[in-house]
């Protein structure tokens, strides 16, 4: 069990190397005005104890998961539209797509995340967040 979560906050992990990734991420900062979301390096202990708690295999891990700590977790297309349902407001539209089968969805997000260090490129390590931004990762 891990205990040092933030209460009421719904966990991010990402791939803390991909420039895709981490341009997501600084998208859902600027757009999260209900301070509903935190965020964890996959790559990190804290990001590599998240899912084997949930029991995530940490070998090939190729998605973004949203973990809302004793409630549930969202994998590949179910989290990136879940996560858009939680920002509200027009994002709350792009949950039109759960009328596309999980299978399609995640089919074409595999083919990005297959192919999103060849097109966007990566970081040699985990992007460090200002001292403003810094309460928002775990």
């Amino acid at each position: 069990m891990i205990t040092n979560l933030p209460p009421n906050k719904k966990i991010i992990l990402f791939d803390g190397i991909c420039n895709l990734c981490d341009s997501a991420v600084q998208f859902v900062i600027k757009h999260d005005t209900k301070d509903v979301f935190r965020f964890v390096a996959l790559q990190s202990e804290l990001g590599q104890q998240i899912l084997k708690h949930i029991g995530i295999n940490t070998a090939n891990i190729d998605s973004v998961i949203l973990y809302e700590p004793g409630i549930a977790y969202y994998y590949k297309s179910s989290a990136a539209l879940e996560i858009a349902r939680s920002l509200g407001g027009f994002f709350h539209f792009g949950t039109i797509f759960k009328i596309i089968p999980t299978g399609i969805r995640n089919h074409l997000y595999h083919y990005i995340a297959k192919n999103r260090y060849q097109w966007y490129g990566k970081k040699e390590s985990c992007w460090v967040p200002t001292l403003e931004l810094k309460s928002k990762f775990l």
